[in-house]
């Protein structure tokens, strides 16, 4: 029989979820309690959340997701909600395990998409938001500047040609 705090807290991980962009499951097995209170706090600046419960809980807050990653919700788990930027908050996990030699990621959720402990790398690998969207605008305006060099250039040519022959004039 279900206890209030129990569906308190599947209510509270489904607005979580329903909230967030990404979600990465890992194994944080051997991280002491104040080591998860710096991860959290770091995650926090990125606009992610880092939450332990119980696996059956978060499968039911999970809802028809759920079949699809309970293979990921076996043992310690812990899951990564990412609520602005889907890469920001997993980068930061993965430093903060890399220092610590401790935790692994088992796979997650990116929209409605599961993906597997590889693609969670993949996707960690990626280039944050922000850069890729300066990379665009870089790319957007790079037309801009070649065509505008190459309507340029004859009128440049032009003018030196004209300082050229005043400057022979002139001799």
């Amino acid at each position: 029989m279900p206890t209030q705090k129990k569906k308190d807290t599947v209510q509270e991980l489904t607005d979580k979820i329903a909230k967030s962009r990404s979600i990465i499951f890992a194994d944080y097995t051997g991280i002491k309690h104040k080591q998860l209170e710096t991860l959290r706090k770091n995650l926090k600046k990125t606009g992610a959340e880092f939450a332990v419960t119980k696996n059956k809980l978060m499968e039911r807050a999970l809802g028809d997701t759920a079949p699809s990653v309970k293979s990921y919700l076996k043992e310690n788990t812990g899951a990564l909600f990412n609520y602005e930027d889907e890469v920001a908050g997993l980068k930061e996990m993965l430093k903060f395990f890399k220092a610590q030699t401790l935790g692994k990621t088992k796979g997650g959720l990116l929209g409605t998409q599961v993906l597997t402990d590889a693609e969670v790398t993949r996707l960690s690998k990626l280039p944050a938001k922000q850069e890729l969207l300066g990379m665009l605008v870089g790319q957007m305006k790079s037309p801009l500047y070649g065509l505008h060099r190459a309507l340029s250039w004859n009128m440049n040519r032009l003018v030196w040609a004209l300082q050229a022959v005043k400057g022979k004039k002139t001799n």
